[in-house]
C-alpha cells in the first residue's frame, strides 16, 4: 500500500513524503511533528498545544469546550462559591476604617454626609440642607460615619462576625445586595420618622440586617440560631435602653434583612434567581416610595 493509500483519522495531518514521512502532526499548526495526542479527542498535538490535565495532555479545544460544560460551584442559596470567601466583608470594613479616619482629619465631613432629613439650613453651616433638599445621597454615605471610636469598633466587630459567614452561605454579589438594601432601609425608616433636624450616622442598620438575615438563613439550613437570637434580642434591648441610638435605623434594617434573606432563602430551587431579583427589585421599590412620601411631607 502507498502512503497516499495510508488511513488515518479524518482530522489528522500527515508527512506523507520528505524527511520524517509518515509523522503525524499538530491539528493546529500543520508543520509540525506532533507525537503527543489529546486524551479527550485523540488528535496529535504539537508542545505548544499540550496543556496538562489529571492524566496526559488536552488540546486548546477541548479545554475550552470543557469549561464551558463545567458546573459552576454554587452556595445553598445560588451564590458562586469564591476561593476567598470574605473579600466583600473585609472590603467594607476597610471603607468604614478608612471613612472615619477622614471624619477625624475633617470637622465638616460628617455634618456633609450624615443623615439629615432636613430641610436643616443654618447660619454657619449652609451645606446642612438634608435630603428633603435634594441631597438623597446623605442616605447611603451616612452608613459608613461613625460616631466615635467605640461606635466603629462595635460595629465593625459585628461587622466582621456575622458579615463573614454570611458572604459564605449567600456569596458575594447577594451579600452586597443584602448589605445595601439593609442600610438603606435603615436609613429610609430615619428619614420618614425621625426628627427633621436630628443627625444619624453609622453601619447599625445595615448590620442589623446582617443579623436578621443570618438568623433567618440559619433557620433554613437547620443550624443553631439560639446565639444569633440572643444576640439580636441583647442589641434590641441596647437600642431601646440607651438614649441616643437611632432605633428606627436599627429596626429597619433588620426588618428588611430579615424579609428579604426569608424571600432568598425560601424560594423554589427552579425559580428561585428571579424570586431574588424580584423580591431585591421589590424592597429597593418600597425604600423610594418611603423617601418620596418623606420628601413630600417635609417639603409640601
Amino acid at each position: 500500500m502507498s502512503a497516499d493509500d495510508a488511513s488515518y483519522p479524518p482530522s489528522e495531518n500527515v508527512t506523507v513524503s520528505g524527511a520524517g514521512a509518515g509523522v503525524p502532526t499538530c491539528y493546529r499548526h500543520p508543520r509540525r511533528e506532533a507525537h503527543i495526542r489529546c486524551v479527550r479527542c485523540d488528535r496529535p498535538i504539537c508542545p505548544d498545544c499540550m496543556i496538562p490535565a489529571a492524566v496526559g495532555f488536552q488540546c486548546p479545544e477541548c479545554v475550552r469546550g470543557g469549561n464551558k460544560t463545567q458546573r459552576v460551584a454554587r452556595t445553598a442559596f445560588g451564590g458562586r462559591i469564591a476561593p476567598n470567601k470574605t473579600l466583600v466583608t473585609y472590603t467594607l470594613i476597610g471603607i468604614n476604617i478608612v471613612m472615619f479616619l477622614i471624619q477625624q482629619s475633617s470637622g465638616s465631613f460628617t455634618d456633609r454626609f450624615s443623615l439629615i432629613p432636613g430641610p436643616a439650613t443654618l447660619p454657619f453651616h449652609p451645606q446642612l440642607i438634608g435630603v428633603s433638599e435634594g441631597q438623597y445621597y446623605r442616605l447611603l454615605t451616612s452608613m459608613f460615619l461613625h460616631a466615635g471610636v467605640t461606635h466603629i469598633l462595635f460595629n465593625m466587630w459585628a461587622l466582621y462576625v456575622v458579615g463573614a459567614p454570611l458572604e459564605a452561605m449567600l456569596g458575594r454579589i447577594r451579600f452586597v445586595g443584602l448589605y445595601f438594601l439593609s442600610g438603606l432601609s435603615g436609613s429610609a425608616l430615619v428619614y420618614l420618622l425621625s426628627s427633621p433636624r436630628a443627625e444619624t450616622l453609622g453601619a447599625s442598620g445595615a448590620i442589623f440586617g446582617l443579623f436578621g438575615a443570618l438568623f433567618v438563613v440559619g433557620r433554613r439550613l437547620s443550624l443553631d440560631i439560639r446565639p444569633i437570637g440572643v444576640l439580636i434580642a441583647i442589641n434590641l434591648a441596647l437600642t431601646f435602653t440607651i438614649s441616643g441610638i437611632s432605633w428606627q435605623g436599627h429596626v429597619g434594617g433588620l426588618v428588611a434583612g430579615a424579609a428579604l434573606a426569608g424571600a432568598w432563602a425560601y424560594a423554589p430551587r427552579k425559580q428561585r434567581t428571579a424570586v431574588q431579583i424580584v423580591s431585591s427589585v421589590v424592597l429597593a421599590a418600597i425604600i423610594v416610595v418611603i423617601v418620596i412620601a418623606r420628601t413630600h411631607s417635609l417639603t409640601g
